[in-house]
């Protein structure tokens, strides 16, 4: 045996199992959740589209969506760097486009939203970057993925084992 077969064997001998498969008990939720994600993917640029699903997964603690938004991302050209600064992007700056940062922004005041609102100048950011359609994408892109997120913290769906579609 290897060192890295050993040390493989190591992390995955603690991973735990999903909780409950909630696309089986109710089909037709997850259908309509996979309908969702449809909708709010269309027409909006799928690098922003990645970020914000990074960004909130990271928010959200949800281990399944952050490997498999990171997989899709690296998939679709995204760069290693931008990924791995996308935690602390406020001091990273300029890795991102201004619009990016804005959408970023407006994530994480509607992942979190601890003040019970989101603020206006985060709102007024994000709108001076984005016409009302495009604002409206980036707003349903932030709702989908925090209930996706919802439902993969609850139900532990377990990382590491996503394959992008497009690799």
């Amino acid at each position: 045996m290897t060192t890295t077969e050993s040390i493989e064997q190591t992390v995955y001998a603690h991973e735990h199992a999903p909780r409950l498969p909630l696309a089986e008990r109710l089909p037709e939720f997850y259908r309509a959740m996979i309908r969702l994600e449809t909708a709010a993917a269309k027409d909006i640029d799928p690098t922003l589209y990645h970020l914000i699903k990074l960004r909130a997964s990271q928010v959200n603690r949800c281990a399944f969506c952050i490997d498999m938004h990171s997989k899709d991302a690296l998939a679709e050209g995204e760069s290693v760097e931008r990924i791995v600064q996308l935690s602390a992007w406020e001091e990273s700056r300029h890795f991102y486009t201004e619009r990016e940062l804005a959408a970023l922004a407006l994530t994480e005041a509607v992942t979190v939203l601890t003040d019970g609102f989101v603020p206006d100048e985060v709102y007024a950011r994000a709108a001076a970057h984005f016409d009302e359609t495009e604002l409206a994408r980036v707003i349903a892109a932030i709702v989908t993925i925090n209930a996706w997120n919802r439902i993969g913290v609850t139900t532990r769906l377990t990382p590491g084992h996503y394959t992008p579609r497009t690799a």
